[in-house]
């Protein structure tokens, strides 16, 4: 037990008898149990700061299901490509990049660039599968990221994804002819 001493008793003082007055003394046992329990406490009820994520979706790495072809066809006028060049730089382009649907397009991050040109395209994709009688099909996007970019480029297309809402879109590899595109409009 933890006691608060303030004096040594006094010692014999003259010849008279005196009662013997006991030192006040302070016992902070209690004080410091309480203390460690509110230390306690507020470790374990307090909520740190958690993580910021973000869901990706990834193919599943299944061996034993059988084997399904990687390529499948898919309507040109559903594609999308995004291209993602330096200094916050994007070029959009619809269909195939060797024969497009809409020509490349520049674009800026944010509600007035990209996303007003994703939620046309998303339009545009949903009037083209209801007029094929396939309502449950829309506009794929492909994300092509250049070596040049930003990663924090990344995290702002894949956040307008998740604003927009398309029905599919895929990180894919850029190709060389959509390098020199870059090259040729200064991204890369």
């Amino acid at each position: 037990m933890a006691e608060l001493n303030t004096g040594d008793g006094g010692g014999k003082k003259g010849g008279k008898v005196r009662s013997k007055k006991s030192n006040p003394g302070v016992d902070l046992t209690a004080m410091v149990d309480l203390a460690f329990l509110l230390i306690t406490f507020f470790m374990l009820t307090t909520t740190l700061s958690k993580p910021q994520s973000m869901p990706l979706a990834m193919p599943d790495k299944d061996v034993d299901q059988p084997k399904k072809p990687d390529n499948f066809k898919v309507d040109e006028s559903r594609l999308m490509t995004i291209l993602v060049g330096k200094d916050n730089r994007i070029l959009w382009y619809r269909g195939r990049f060797e024969a497009p649907v809409e020509a490349p397009t520049e674009a800026a991050f944010g509600k007035d660039g990209i996303r007003k040109d994703l939620i046309k395209q998303i339009a545009i994709g949903k009037a083209i599968a209801e007029r094929d009688g396939k309502k449950d099909q829309g506009l794929i996007v492909n994300i092509k990221v250049c070596d040049k970019a930003s990663y924090k480029n990344l995290v702002d297309i894949l956040d307008e994804m998740a604003i927009t809402h398309p029905q599919l879109y895929a990180i894919g590899d850029i190709t060389p002819g959509e390098i020199d595109l870059l090259t040729k409009s200064g991204m890369y």
